[in-house]
């Protein structure tokens, strides 16, 4: 496919097929080919970054799901660098088809995840390794075919002047490096805000193959046969065309995956800057689900229970007064905070401002909170949960009320530390209690128990309770649950705390009619969640998170 060149000089390596026939001076040459490799490692940095920011999102514990992205990936590009090896005979040909191939793997890798998430009832049941598999294979040919592009580009770069193979390194990998940055920035303050995952990924895909394609097809055309520079043409202009289509039919994607996610009464659906809040029903009498990054957080008659469940039995059997709410943005547990005689004050510390003017504003979620946030009782205050007790005084608190993520998100882990409870500690007044919600008892005993243990020792005494739930969908635990979830019993699990040396607090309910809970069934599942105690666990720090 390459034309003969010019006899090898004295002293080339055995493949050595002659200097670049260039249409432009070598160095200007040179400059273009750096330029092509500044742009390269920009997109392939985007596709890392993406399958991460998937795998995260889809599967949840981003710190495994980064592990085995960036793992698998540094991997394959060793792997495919070592292949390439026998394509530099064939230099610019082979970096032509792997830009190609590239562009069209990366461009199209998260719309496909996403895709197979969508219709294929999550991340669950029969497929439950299927699309980790897939996920592990877009990040082994996405590494394979960036590794091979170093020694492609190597050999183009020699080609156009030789030099020594230590400033021929330095130079590509400074311009390799450089672009990785580009990149690594490009994607969360520009691709992810300005155009989403899904035409973000195929943006660059676009610009990876136009790229590729300008240098092969205009630096090094003259090193192609005509059949070769054709055939790299209309395949280029094919995937091109592939991914422009897709690119433009992301809105018709989107809309059809959130409906078979969420089903079909979506109503809201945006991203706040924290992450993704869609609401469905809550209107002309349907019940309201709402999801947080596709978990669903409150659904059905299981959103009351919960709630219920985690406010009321830290609200009875002392003062009450002065609430703090850590999370809990959507103002449901407000709500059940002000059902509370004697309350006069809740303080609401959520990190999502879009999440609360959601709660604030939309029919259907302030309906479910009971326009909570109308009260003058209430104040919002934005911020991260951990920084803010920082900051806050001490002893000003009755009753701390943690409705947070997960303790096996990972991102949220901090939230489930040593150092955290030892802060909400500190603003608890004399006699104050402090309730966190710790996982399915049931499913994951070992996360439930290795809180409790946290909380003893950030000096706390505990009480173990948990609440039955039987709706679809909304249940304990870091996966993301879809509408059509099983309708297996799951159960919530809540940890009552008051500072040592207390006695560890006593469950009770002072409200006369809750309406999911009575005293009799919350003393028969307290005693159930003590059956499943597990001892000995270690405490979960900043350093050392153990969920």
């Amino acid at each position: 496919m390459i034309e003969p060149h010019a006899p090898a000089p004295p002293g080339a390596p055995p493949h050595w097929t002659g200097p670049a026939r260039l249409p432009v001076r070598p160095g200007t040459g040179r400059f273009l080919v750096l330029v092509c490799v500044f742009v390269c490692a920009a997109c392939g940095l985007v596709y890392e970054l993406e399958l991460v920011a998937f795998a995260s999102y889809l599967i949840g514990d981003s710190v495994t799901q980064s592990s085995v992205v960036l793992s698998v990936m540094v991997f394959a590009m060793g792997i495919g660098s070592l292949a390439a090896k026998r394509l530099r005979w064939h230099a610019a040909v082979g970096f032509g088809a792997i830009e190609i191939a590239l562009a069209l793997v990366g461009g199209c890798s998260a719309m496909t995840l996403y895709a197979v998430f969508a219709w294929t009832g999550g991340w669950g049941g029969m497929w439950a390794d299927g699309p980790r598999f897939l996920l592990v294979a877009f990040s082994l040919a996405i590494g394979l075919l960036i590794g091979a592009e170093v020694p492609l580009l190597m050999e183009l770069i020699q080609r156009i002047r030789r030099q020594d193979a230590g400033g021929a390194v330095a130079d590509l990998f400074a311009a390799d490096y450089v672009g990785a940055l580009v990149g690594g920035l490009a994607f969360p303050f520009l691709l992810l805000p300005f155009l989403g995952q899904l035409t973000g990924a195929l943006v660059t895909g676009m610009v990876n193959v136009v790229a590729g394609g300008a240098l092969v097809l205009g630096l090094f055309r003259r090193d192609l046969s005509r059949r070769a520079r054709w055939t790299l043409l209309l395949v280029g202009l094919t995937v091109l065309g592939v991914l422009a289509s897709a690119a433009a039919l992301t809105g018709d994607f989107d809309r059809a995956a959130r409906h078979a996610v969420y089903g079909e009464d979506v109503r809201v659906a945006v991203r706040t800057g924290v992450q993704e809040v869609v609401l469905a029903g809550g209107t002309h009498g349907r019940p309201l689900d709402l999801f947080l990054d596709g978990r669903l957080r409150a659904g059905g008659r299981d959103a009351r229970r919960y709630h219920e469940a985690l406010v009321h039995p830290a609200l009875s059997g002392g003062a009450h007064a002065r609430v703090l709410i850590l999370g809990g943005g959507d103002g449901m547990a407000a709500r059940e905070a002000l059902d509370e005689r004697g309350v006069r004050r809740v303080d609401v510390v959520e990190i999502d401002p879009g999440l609360v003017r959601l709660a604030r504003h939309d029919p259907g979620l302030a309906a479910a909170n009971g326009h909570a946030y109308d009260d003058p009782r209430v104040h919002v205050a934005t911020a991260d949960a951990f920084d803010w007790l920082r900051g806050a005084p001490p002893a000003a608190y009755d009753a701390v009320i943690a409705d947070l993520p997960d303790p096996g998100i990972t991102a949220g882990a901090k939230l489930y530390s040593q150092e955290f409870y030892g802060l909400a500690r500190r603003v608890l007044a004399p006699g104050g209690r402090l309730v966190v919600h710790a996982g399915a008892v049931t499913s994951r005993p070992r996360v439930f128990w290795t809180v409790a243990a946290t909380l003893r020792a950030a000096g706390f005494a505990t009480s173990a309770y948990r609440v039955l739930g039987h709706d679809s969908g909304f249940a304990a635990g870091p996966d993301r649950s879809a509408a059509g979830a099983s309708r297996a019993p799951h159960d919530w699990g809540f940890l009552l705390a008051a500072p040592a040396p207390a006695a560890p607090p006593p469950l009770r309910l002072d409200r006369d009619a809750p309406r999911t809970l009575t005293q009799t069934g919350l003393t028969a599942d307290a005693v159930a969640a003590r059956r499943t105690r597990i001892p000995g666990l270690p405490a979960s720090t900043l350093v050392h998170p153990r969920y």
